[in-house]
């Protein structure tokens, strides 16, 4: 196994135990031995069980990210058209047989303390999150764009929360009907 392949293949382990178990309550020694390798090459790959835990959520989040954006930019030409499909692929997202919950807002509520580095990287994407609803926002004349963005990352992160709890059998399509109510408010009529 080259060198690259086997730092993967211990990301892909690793990232798979903290997606199912947890980070804390996944050990280095766990990783180790699912991944198939000595102690020593986990260590020449990343120095620490820190730096594991970010390599692994600089991945989600760049897989994620990539793979949303593209889904969302797929599907409408208008403002209104892509904010709506923010939802659609949201609820293809909690469709697929992986789907496990938000990395980060799992991450975030482990690590409370908002000085840890987990939780830094948590809000950072939690950041970009609301940042990418108002770019999509940001060509249309709406009335008040940060209330507008504001509303939808809500509604995003609460169906992403009651996808994780399967507390609503289709909360993606009732964010986004609760959407069109906001974009209609929101957005004049063209």
């Amino acid at each position: 196994m080259a060198n690259k392949s086997k730092k993967e293949h211990i990301l892909q382990v690793a990232s798979d135990l903290f997606n199912k178990q947890g980070i804390r309550a996944t050990g280095v020694d766990q990783v180790v031995s699912e991944s198939n390798v000595a102690k020593m090459t986990l260590y020449n790959h990343f120095s620490s069980k820190d730096d594991l835990v970010l390599a692994y959520m600089m991945r989600q989040d760049e897989q994620w990210r990539k793979w949303f954006e593209f889904e969302v930019s797929q599907r409408g030409a208008s403002p209104k058209e892509k904010l709506l499909a923010v939802f659609d692929v949201l609820g293809e997202w909690f469709k697929q047989s992986e789907f496990n919950g938000c990395t980060f807002i799992k991450t975030a509520s482990e690590f409370l303390d908002h000085a840890h580095p987990y939780y830094e990287a948590a809000h950072r994407y939690k950041s970009y999150l609301r940042k990418y609803i108002a770019s999509l926002i940001e060509p249309a004349p709406a009335s008040n764009s940060e209330a507008l963005a504001g509303g939808l990352y809500l509604l995003v992160e609460g169906a992403i929360t009651t996808a994780m709890l399967q507390t609503d059998p289709e909360p993606a399509l009732h964010a986004r009907e609760t959407a069109r109510v906001l974009l209609d408010h929101f957005l004049p009529a063209h």
